[in-house]
């Protein structure tokens, strides 16, 4: 009996030597392509940290210089003094602090109206089965494509005779409304991936529509719920038109309208006051975003394999 070995390719032996000649491993001309693509690779990600972050580090820089050092000095000189005055000024006499009150008392209202709209309406047109609901689910559909600004000047001029002009509920009813399509579309599209069965076995075991919304539809939406509120306070917090169109005195501005506004005497812009300004505002969106980013992983991964 023969046996035949495949595994390593031989030369064939030179003649007068004892053993045969090996082909060169292959292994070597995979690994040198592999090497240049984890450096090609590497190279890709240093650009972009530094495309994401250089920004980031003049901002930063900005927020600790004077007036004088932004006129005078290059671009990316280092501050000559490492003190904190520029972000006192930003928030006392910049109305840094006027300005992000009214923004968490616009946007987080919006938000929780947003969220708890957007999920009943998700959990009646996926869940429960009535006639119509394709096409009102179209109808939210359609209302995404709809551009913010083809609704303004009509919405100002229903807020003007309703007289509501001068205070904040503008900003929260428009904020709700333009969301809410958007909102609807993936809380519909999550509440599609969870079994029917399971709110037949709640119907069946005496739980009400109420409750099976409330204590089992919702529960196991929970990641979508962080995912579409961090979609939308990104949108919302961050949301200049609006803000603009409907906020006509200094006392109404929110954080980005204050911050467009952000000059000293005689109207000349503050520069170390305004990056000082621009750096509490990303701040503060980072660790919101740090703190929910698990969360909103996990949403994003189930609506990428169940929607």
């Amino acid at each position: 009996m023969t046996s035949v070995d495949t595994a390593v390719p031989a030369v064939p032996a030179v003649p007068g030597s004892a053993t045969p000649l090996r082909r060169p491993a292959p292994r070597r001309r995979g690994s040198s392509r592999r090497r240049v693509g984890q450096i090609v690779s590497g190279a890709l990600v240093a650009l972009l940290l530094v495309i994401v972050v250089g920004p980031l580090v003049w901002m930063l820089l900005g927020s600790f210089k004077t007036q004088t050092e932004f006129l005078e000095q290059p671009v990316w000189a280092l501050p000559q003094q490492w003190n904190f005055d520029n972000y006192v000024f930003a928030w006392t006499q910049g109305n840094f602090a006027q300005y992000a009150s009214n923004s968490v008392l616009t946007v987080f209202p919006s938000l929780l109206l947003v969220l708890l709209f957007g999920s009943m309406a998700g959990f009646a047109l996926e869940v429960l089965v009535w006639k119509g609901r394709g096409a009102i689910l179209i109808t939210f559909l359609a209302g995404i494509m709809v551009p913010t600004q083809m609704i303004l000047l009509p919405l100002f001029a229903a807020y003007f005779r309703l007289g509501l002009t001068g205070t904040l509920w503008p900003l929260l009813i428009t904020y709700t409304a333009t969301s809410l399509p958007l909102a609807v579309f993936l809380m519909a599209t999550f509440f599609r991936a969870v079994p029917r069965e399971i709110f037949e076995a709640a119907m069946l075991d005496g739980a009400g529509l109420i409750r099976s919304f409330f204590l089992v539809g919702l529960p196991m939406v929970r990641n979508a719920l962080f995912t579409v509120g961090l979609v939308q306070f990104f949108m919302l917090w961050n949301d200049l038109l609006i803000a603009l169109t409907f906020t006509n005195s200094g006392s109404l501005r929110t954080l980005q309208v204050g911050l467009l506004n952000f000059t000293g005497q005689f109207g000349s812009v503050q520069y170390g006051p305004l990056f000082a300004a621009i750096c509490l505002n990303v701040v503060a969106i980072l660790v919101i975003y740090l703190f929910l980013n698990k969360q909103v992983q996990k949403g994003l991964t189930a609506g990428a394999v169940k929607g």
